[in-house]
């Protein structure tokens, strides 16, 4: 079995990109495919993929999550895991999204890495 910190590290993982396959999903667009003509021409499926993507994140994100729970008390996963989900998302907005940088968010994501750092230093 895999150690259930680095289960958790991979759900906060599977987390951000399950964040970002949602956000690039386009309903509309994927109700447009061709669909019979899309098995001649793969390029018309190109929608599809954030949706395959939402869905493989999310069942990996929820794998990961559980088998972290089983050895980890459940308050201190779950805010584990958000905090570093958090963490990787302002990393993406900032370093690949070229969202401006603030030192207020790094200050208040600061605090939640503190909280979650208590709750394993009493686990």
């Amino acid at each position: 079995m895999i150690n259930p910190w680095f289960s958790l590290f991979l759900a906060s993982f599977m987390e951000v990109c399950w964040t970002y396959s949602l956000k690039a999903l386009n309903m509309q667009r994927i109700k447009e495919v061709a669909w019979l003509h899309s098995f001649t021409q793969p390029a018309l499926l190109l929608p599809v993929l954030p949706l395959l993507a939402y869905v493989a994140f999310g069942l990996a994100n929820v794998l990961f999550l559980s088998q972290a729970m089983r050895a980890i008390p459940t308050a201190t996963a779950y805010s584990a895991w958000m905090a570093l989900a958090v963490v990787g998302i302002k990393l993406v907005d900032v370093l690949y999204l070229k969202q401006p940088f603030s030192w207020q968010s790094v200050f208040y994501t600061s605090l939640i890495i503190i909280g979650v750092l208590g709750l394993r230093r009493i686990e």
